[in-house]
Parts: C-alpha cells; sequence; structure tokens
C-alpha cells in the first residue's frame, strides 16, 4: 500500500486491541467492515490497515496516517426517501413490463424492507389485480410501488390501471415512458390529497416519475395543470377539496432520472443528465418553496458497487436497478433467457422499435446476442415507413415476412390480432377500418409484443426472436460476479444483488475517502468482492 503523505511527520497516533494488517487480503477485511472506523497507520511491517480502535494525539500507538469513518449503506442517499417510503436503503428495483418484475420479486423485497415496482405495463387489469391480490396478504404494511407506463396507443389500459390502483389504495406507482401528464397519472396522484389535523397537505398517492428528458422532468416538478383538474372534478373523478390542493404539490414525490437504460431510454449518459435534473429541480423548487424537497435518484447502466457509488457521489438521492433484477431467480423471465442475460457484455445491446409507440418511431434497448430480434424489428419498421398497407407488400417480402418472421399467413396474424382486440381494446380495431396503414401497424405490432411473450415463457422454437430488454448494465454485472458466487443465474437472488450493491458502494465510497487523503491501496484490495451475506457476516463477528 502507497501513501503520500508525510508518514513520520503525522501528529495523530492510533491504538487498539487488534494489530494492523499490511497484506491485501487483511486490508480489504478491514475497510470492507463498514459498521466500524477504518485506519491507516505506519506499522514496522509497513502501512496496513484496521477497522476500529481509537486515536490520540500523543502517547503510545502507531502513526495515524488516514481515517474513514463508519458507513453504513443507509447513508448514501437521502433519509427522506427511506422515511417516504418506509425502506432501510435508498434503494429501488425498478419495473420491467408484463411481469417481469413480478410479484415474487415485489414480495422478496419488500419482505428485506426495500422497494420493489410491479411490471404491470402490457398486462391485462385481471392479471395486475391478482398480484395487488396477493400484496395485501403476502406484505401487507410493507413497501412497493406498481408501474404506469403511459400509453399513447391504448388509452384504455392507462385509464383502468389507474382504477384497479384506486380501488386496491395502492400506496406508490412509478410512472414511466410518459411524454407528458394524462388525466389518469393526475387522477392517481389528487385522488390522495388531504390535509392533516395540523393542516399540512398529505399525498397519500405516491408518484415516481421515471424521466430521461429535461422537459417531462418539469412536468412532474410542478403541480398539474388546472385544466386537467377542472375536467377530473366535472367528472366526479376528485374532489372539490382534492382540486384545490393540487395546487399545492407538485406531481412526483421523487424522479428517477433514467440514463442508458434497458427498454425505453434515450441513452443518455447519467453524469451529464443527473447534475441537469438536479438543477431544473432546485430552480422548481425556488419558485414554489415545496415544504418537503422533491428527491432526484438514478437509474440505468448500475450494474456494480462503483457505479452506484458514483450516482450517490453525484447528488443522487436513491438508486434504481432494472435489467440486472432481470436475471435473478424471483423475476418473471424464463430460465433461457436468464441464462442469456447471464451471458451479455457490455456491448451485447442494440437499439429495436418499441411494440407500444411502433407508429411514432419510438426505440428501445434490448439484448442482441443470441437473437434476431433487433434486426427483424427494424425491418418490420422499415416496410411499415416505405409502404401504405400489407396489400402494397411486393410478393418477395411478403414471403419472407410470412416463412421468416411470422411463420404463418399475414392474413391469419390479423384475424388474431382482431380476437386480441376485441377483448382487450376495441377502439383500436375502429381505428384501423379504412385505414390500411394501421392495419399492417397492428399486425406488425403483433410480432414486436408475442417476441417479448415468447422470452418471458421460454418458447424454445422461437429463441431466436426473443425480445429481451435489457442495457449494458447486466453486461457489467455479469463482469463484476465473475468466479464469485452471484456468476450462475440460479444464485441470483434479488435482495442479495441489492445488498451486494449497496454495501459495495459504501464500500467504494470510503476508498474514494482515502484517496482523497493520499492513500493508494493494492488492487486486490480495492475491489469489493460479493460473497454469501452470511459468510460475510460471519468473518467480521456478525458485523455485515
Amino acid at each position: 500500500m502507497d501513501t503520500r503523505m508525510d508518514n513520520q511527520a503525522t501528529p495523530l497516533r492510533w491504538r487498539g486491541e487488534q494489530y494492523p494488517s499490511t497484506d491485501p487480503a487483511g486490508i480489504y477485511a478491514a475497510l470492507v467492515d463498514l459498521d466500524r472506523p477504518g485506519f491507516i497507520v505506519r506499522t514496522p511491517q509497513g502501512i496496513g490497515a484496521v477497522a476500529g480502535g481509537r486515536t490520540a494525539s500523543a502517547g503510545d500507538g502507531l502513526p495515524l496516517l488516514a481515517a474513514v469513518p463508519p458507513l453504513s449503506p443507509r447513508r448514501l442517499g437521502s433519509k427522506a426517501f427511506l422515511a417516504a417510503h418506509g425502506v432501510r436503503l435508498p434503494y429501488m428495483a425498478g419495473a420491467m413490463a408484463g411481469g417481469i418484475a413480478s410479484a415474487d420479486m415485489v414480495v422478496a423485497l419488500a419482505k428485506e424492507g426495500l422497494l420493489a415496482s410491479f411490471g404491470a405495463a402490457g398486462l391485462l387489469p385481471e392479471s395486475i389485480e391478482k398480484a395487488l391480490n396477493r400484496f395485501a396478504t403476502a406484505i401487507p404494511g410493507l413497501p412497493y410501488a406498481v408501474n404506469l407506463i403511459h400509453s399513447p396507443s391504448e388509452e384504455r389500459l392507462e385509464r383502468e390501471a389507474v382504477e384497479l390502483f384506486l380501488r386496491h389504495r395502492v400506496p406508490c406507482v412509478e410512472a414511466s415512458a410518459f411524454l407528458g401528464l394524462t388525466p389518469h397519472i393526475v387522477r392517481y396522484r389528487v385522488a390522495g390529497l388531504r390535509r392533516d389535523a395540523d393542516g399540512r397537505v398529505v399525498a397519500g398517492n405516491r408518484v415516481i416519475a421515471k424521466v430521461s428528458r429535461s422537459e417531462t422532468a418539469e412536468r412532474f416538478m410542478r403541480p398539474a395543470s388546472a385544466s386537467l383538474v377542472s375536467s377530473l372534478l366535472a367528472q366526479g373523478l376528485i374532489t372539490a377539496e382534492q382540486a384545490e390542493l393540487a395546487k399545492y404539490v407538485p406531481m412526483a414525490d421523487d424522479i428517477t432520472v433514467e440514463a442508458d437504460s434497458g427498454g425505453h431510454t434515450d441513452r443518455r449518459p447519467l453524469p451529464a443528465l443527473l447534475p441537469t435534473i438536479l438543477r431544473l429541480r432546485d430552480t422548481v423548487q425556488r419558485e414554489h418553496h415545496y415544504p418537503t424537497l422533491i428527491r432526484v435518484g438514478a437509474a440505468g447502466g448500475l450494474g456494480t458497487p462503483t457505479a452506484v457509488a458514483a450516482a450517490f457521489a453525484m447528488g443522487a438521492a436513491y438508486v434504481v436497478t432494472g435489467s440486472v433484477n432481470q436475471s435473478c431467480v424471483e423475476s418473471g423471465a424464463s430460465k433461457a433467457t436468464k441464462a442469456m442475460l447471464a451471458d451479455a457484455g457490455i456491448a451485447d445491446c442494440d437499439m429495436a422499435p418499441a411494440a407500444d409507440m411502433f407508429e411514432m418511431g419510438v426505440e428501445l434497448q434490448v439484448l442482441k446476442k443470441g437473437t434476431l430480434f433487433p434486426m427483424r424489428a427494424k425491418r418490420l419498421y422499415e416496410l411499415y415507413q416505405t409502404y401504405e398497407g400489407l396489400e402494397a407488400l411486393p410478393q418477395a417480402e411478403r414471403i419472407r415476412l410470412e416463412t421468416q418472421i411470422f411463420r404463418r399467413p399475414l392474413e391469419d396474424v390479423w384475424q388474431e390480432c382482431v380476437g386480441y382486440f376485441e377483448r382487450r381494446d376495441p377502439e383500436q380495431l375502429e381505428r384501423a377500418k379504412g385505414s390500411p396503414k394501421r392495419r399492417m401497424a397492428l399486425v406488425f405490432r403483433w410480432y414486436l409484443g408475442m417476441s417479448s411473450r415468447w422470452s418471458t415463457v421460454g418458447d424454445a422454437d422461437r429463441t431466436l426472436d426473443y425480445q429481451v430488454w435489457c442495457g449494458p448494465a447486466m453486461g457489467s454485472f455479469n463482469d463484476w460476479v465473475t468466479a464469485s458466487y452471484l456468476k450462475p443465474p440460479g444464485n441470483r437472488r434479488v435482495a442479495d444483488v441489492a445488498e451486494h450493491l449497496m454495501r459495495g458502494a459504501a464500500f467504494h465510497t470510503r476508498l474514494a475517502q482515502l484517496r482523497t487523503a493520499g492513500v493508494q491501496l493494492p488492487v486486490s484490495a480495492a475491489d469489493y468482492r460479493p460473497v454469501p451475506l452470511e459468510t460475510a457476516a460471519a468473518s467480521l463477528g456478525g458485523a455485515a
């Protein structure tokens, strides 16, 4: 271990019962003991590290070169986030659509005092309600959230989801993919407003807005528009008191800054995006003087402890993970998909058209290793842009679609679409009448929707068509856990992953503090290594 300090001139001494370690393994063990202060001292054997002890300005003891205080992972972010959501760590497992962020995942994390968002996007109301009933019985009073994704082409789904959330008194909604505020997200927020005994405005329905654009963030940072609130009041969906109170609260309690993530993403770098949104939050706060400051968290690319530590160092109130949870045991993804994810590298992602915003040209980030989905989905969008309907497709192109991608006649696919939307959203069929272009969009969206389902259920005959939402964080996570017990996907549990990412972030934060004091650690002592938590606790005498 190296230090640039003048070791002989240090005025402080260290004393303690445990002798400092000078070998890399001992140095690591001392600094990974997060519940006790860590000291860097000069010994006759060289510079070493030790956990615990005390300092003195004179007398016996070893020369003290640097010190770091105890650092519990819960101290990394915002205490207000912990209090507001009733959790013990400033950490959240974000939603992954189609139930990939499963009820099992939500329950497992809630029981560990951690927040997770159920992936309700793309599910029918009866499936969402089944999950809500389970939460009511399995984790009553414990923290959880449910995802509300903006559905510009299927407004009915958004409306029915909010009605379910209100009926089941869902305490928190994670709003994602919103381009602007809709009546449904405003209704959820405003319908939970009331005054407490002291006259303070209380927002009973919490909103965590996941955004990647400043203009969208600002809409959630400000109160709901008067026109939307008035419309809800006129429809009898909120009370007059709630309409009045809406002027005093922002639309969201928390803003998650989404950088280069899986699924819907603008692929913006977190170091550029997070400071921008933090400054915007401060500007809005100076204008509105909210009693409680809007918290700003970070998501996207957070697959290692160093990445999580960096997010907190930039000012994140909390962190949100996604891709890394998809490969865990509790995920709703199939075993085949989890194996693909566990084998992904940081460059194994690509952009492809999104099913829910296909006509708008919106893309999402997916896994490209082991699947042809990105290439095939892009080809469908090229055809959609080029031709005015299925009937206008060249015969050779139609044959390729029916034999290679759809594996059935396009007319059969259309009939399946008719049956699907008659049950789910008949308005889609009305809009397709007399519009060959719209009809073609629905047929192409069938493939985009089914590809994610094939991945979720593990259809072995459709492996090359799997749509797997994934960001580069998955590759960095896989690289970090190489040679550890977390390498096989069967050993990955969401609570373990959360603990290791947060404990590792605290460890790397301490290393950063030591670096500013001029301490350079041996390479083998400077990277947090995930070991089973019970093993870590035993090695530290229960401190872990």
